[in-house]
């Protein structure tokens, strides 16, 4: 151990070693947490989100006691989100909330994680769940905070997501009135009429349907009872023969 010591003194005390011990014991200077920051944000400027997603998620994972950790977070939503990436937006804004439940920026946290679950979203035929946890967070930013800047546009979201659910469940119904299933089509009709009375157009196409599958389903309903008693007194008649 002393000749360590004493080998490091000789070595300090000659020219050009001290910067030979510093490559070796002192880390390599790396861009700091502000810096990391502040090239998110300008990667946000420029649309280069996938770069932003990069360095958000850096700044989130390893600098968690950072003053921008919070605005990190946030940024990371906002990332994902313009990147398309809807999925994953909708956690990370919801992970936010959890996190933060009374930052000042909640109502729009809510807004947008309404809006990435509903443009998640990619066709009719697909499970409705994530439009019907849009549906709630939209809700949420209506009656919660009503006094917002984002209350209107959550109101106009949730007209949107209103209006998604109830073509869903017309579809479902034109495929039983498809199938000649008269009576599962007015069941559905019905159900769609009493659940959607707000979306006008829906609701009246459902009311003409419902209408039609309820004359076809009695009609098919009297024939079935007509040909049952046909088929009682012929096989009556063929048995007195």
């Amino acid at each position: 151990m002393r000749n360590f010591v004493l080998a490091l003194m000789f070595c300090f005390s000659l020219t050009g070693c001290g910067g030979l011990i510093d490559s070796y014991f002192v880390e390599t200077p790396t861009d700091t947490v502000q810096e990391k920051f502040e090239v998110a944000v300008e990667s946000m400027q420029m649309k280069e989100y996938g770069k932003a997603v990069l360095l958000f998620t850096d700044i989130k994972d390893n600098y968690p006691f950072s003053p921008y950790v919070i605005e990190a977070e946030l940024g990371l939503a906002d990332a994902l989100y313009l990147n398309e990436d809807y999925l994953n937006a909708a956690d990370a804004y919801r992970d936010f909330e959890s996190l933060h439940p009374r930052h000042e920026a909640i109502p729009y946290v809510l807004l947008q994680a309404a809006r990435s679950l509903r443009l998640s979203y990619r066709s009719i035929d697909r499970a409705s769940s994530n439009v019907q946890m849009a549906e709630e967070y939209a809700s949420r930013v209506v009656n919660e905070y009503p006094d917002t800047e984002y209350a209107a546009l959550a109101q106009e979201e949730l007209r949107t997501c209103r209006r998604l659910l109830a073509e869903r469940e017309v579809f479902i119904s034109n495929v039983y009135w498809n199938m000649g299933n008269y009576e599962a089509a007015y069941n559905r009709y019905t159900r769609i009429m009493e659940q959607f009375p707000d979306v006008e157009q829906v609701y009246e196409y459902s009311k003409k349907q419902a209408e039609a599958s309820y004359i076809l389903f009695r009609k098919e309903s009297a024939e079935e009872i007509r040909e049952r008693k046909e088929g009682s007194w012929k096989n009556w008649l063929k048995s007195w023969l």
